[in-house]
């Protein structure tokens, strides 16, 4: 089936957002430090049925400055920061690198909310890096072990085959070493909390981190 661009613009343009009551945002009660406001949004978001709440957007740029963006999963943000695991030789590995500075973003539509973060990216060290995928499941670990992410695929029969070899060493042996599997932690330097407004009053709150490593909160104009 082939879609014109006349039908694909009349589907665009048929299209609603947060057609369902929004909760609101009292940026009065919010806290000092944006950690806390994350989980209670993502506690949220859980609740409300938001499907995957935990995937989120990373962006990075690469060594000319050509931003990257993808989807992958949050694995958990506590006082460092917001945490990921990637290969160290996939293209954001290679980015985060070169660059080491990352911005990520959060979109719940089921609540009209997006988060967004910026900083500076370090990484964790093998043993965490090791744990991090100890937790997740055996697909995950097969697919830590099938590696080569980003770079060029000859077929999709060499694919299935190198995927089908990872998921029996992932079932035989579930800590099954992944050397490049790295962990990362963006360590937040900017934090917005966006409510959405069906009369497009958008509520923006944003957290700027201090030198002395306190937070500053200010609003934006939607």
């Amino acid at each position: 089936m082939t879609t014109t661009a006349e039908e694909f613009r009349k589907a665009l343009r048929s299209l609603r957002v947060w057609d369902t009551e929004l909760p609101a945002f009292d940026v009065d009660r919010a806290p000092g430090e944006p950690l806390g406001l994350f989980h209670e949004w993502f506690a949220h978001a859980v609740a409300a049925g938001q499907t995957e709440p935990h995937t989120m957007s990373l962006a990075t740029a690469d060594g000319e400055g050509r931003p990257d963006v993808r989807t992958l999963m949050l694995h958990d943000a506590d006082g460092r920061g917001w945490h990921f695991a990637s290969h160290s030789g996939s293209a954001k590995g290679r980015q985060l690198a070169g660059r080491p500075e990352a911005a990520l973003g959060f979109y719940w539509p089921a609540v009209g909310r997006q988060v967004r973060v910026r900083g500076r990216v370090v990484t964790g060290g093998a043993e965490e890096a090791r744990a991090s995928l100890a937790v997740r499941s055996r697909g995950a670990l097969a697919a830590a072990l099938t590696g080569r992410q980003s770079q060029v695929l000859g077929s999709l029969d060499e694919l299935y085959a190198a995927s089908s070899a990872a998921w029996e060493r992932a079932g035989a042996e579930p800590d099954a070493p992944a050397p490049s599997w790295t962990l990362y932690v963006l360590e937040p330097r900017e934090v917005e909390f966006f409510q959405g407004d069906a009369q497009r009053r958008h509520v923006r709150l944003r957290y700027l981190r201090e030198a002395d490593g306190g937070w500053v909160r200010e609003l934006l104009w939607p």
